[in-house]
């Protein structure tokens, strides 16, 4: 499959959705865990190819860096989910995401944030990158 910005956006739509099930199956205030783990669950009922717990290689001077780094869920090998259970998201949290972003060559990602009323306002938040608008539309 050739990604473009019209997949990227079908699959971030498809993702959401699978969240706002997970989130109107169980509410908020469980723990990340939890939701990691019915998300899992929801994507494979949904037959959505990702990878969880994924490592994050560092390249530092051309050796590989055994960094611990670990992006929640990496979906259809574009897509950089980093998920949550706050108060509210905080801007190192959006760093980390960007990094994950940077370090997968991945040209998009998303916060998401169980710990609220409503995934699809306010507790989600999507980053584009650079490459991403090297993408072609279609």
């Amino acid at each position: 499959m050739k990604v473009t910005k019209k997949y990227l956006d079908e699959l971030t739509y498809a993702f959401i959705g699978c969240c706002i099930n997970v989130h109107k199956e169980l509410g908020p205030g469980l723990l990340e865990n939890v939701y990691h783990q019915c998300l899992i669950e929801e994507l494979k009922y949904e037959q959505i190819s990702f990878s969880s717990e994924l490592e994050v290689s560092v390249n530092y001077r051309g050796k590989e860096i055994n960094s611990k780094l670990r992006a929640d869920l990496f979906i259809e090998n574009c897509l950089v989910v980093e998920l949550k259970s706050v108060k509210e998201i905080q801007p190192i949290f959006e760093v980390q995401l960007l990094t994950y972003m940077h370090l997968l060559k991945a040209p998009k990602g998303i916060i998401v944030n169980f710990n609220c009323l409503n995934i699809f306002k306010g507790g989600q938040k999507t980053f584009v990158n650079d490459i991403f608008s090297e993408l072609p539309e279609k």
